[in-house]
């Protein structure tokens, strides 16, 4: 029996992700497929799951969807809409943006789209990445949501947005999460001796 690692979606939020951000780096190195919204700077919950729904459609196998920051909230809109997929192994949450943050929305008026943040339990195994000190949620909120998606939780230290303008270019500890995950998620179909 043949073991085939699943295929990542990159599932990137406002604005999409640059060549330089690692949501990029990731899809050129492992030849992920990426969700590609009509309009990134206007998300809505139907549209941006829509599309979604879309790209989980037309990507064969087995997968596991890596959203950051507006990103997450699609995959948690999208799992509460569409209920999830068979298919979906598992979703690396990554720097979670809460659209309910005080004074969020007045800077950032596209994010109100997205609220209220969804908080049921996610219908497949999820890794929640957080910043201590990312200016798009706190540390108790990416926590807070964790806990209500049913998902495991890790800090990534003070690593601002964990994006490019963070320092987050090529992000070798989010391989090893993600690596590490992977493993957690879709074993090996045999036993080891």
């Amino acid at each position: 029996m043949a073991f085939t690692v699943p295929r990542l979606v990159i599932v990137p939020g406002l604005s999409d992700s640059s060549p330089e951000h690692w949501q990029t780096l990731w899809e050129h190195r492992f030849g992920a497929a990426r969700v590609r919204q009509d309009d990134p700077d206007r998300p809505t919950p139907q549209t941006w799951s829509a599309r979604l729904q879309e790209v989980i459609e037309a990507t064969p196998g087995e997968l596991v969807l890596v959203g950051h920051s507006c990103g997450v909230l699609t995959i948690v809109h999208w799992a509460r809409l569409y209920g999830g997929h068979r298919r979906v192994k598992g979703a690396l949450l990554v720097a979670p943006t809460d659209t309910e943050q005080p004074g969020l929305t007045d800077t950032f008026p596209a994010l109100g789209a997205l609220a209220p943040v969804p908080r049921q339990p996610l219908p497949f195994p999820a890794l929640v990445v957080a910043s201590e000190n990312d200016p798009f949620a706190s540390l108790e909120r990416a926590q807070l949501f964790a806990h209500a998606w049913d998902a495991e939780f890790v800090t990534a230290g003070e690593a601002g947005h964990i994006n490019v303008a963070s320092g987050h270019g090529v992000w070798e500890e989010g391989e090893v999460l993600l690596s590490e995950a992977l493993h957690a998620w879709t074993p090996p179909p045999f036993t080891r001796l």
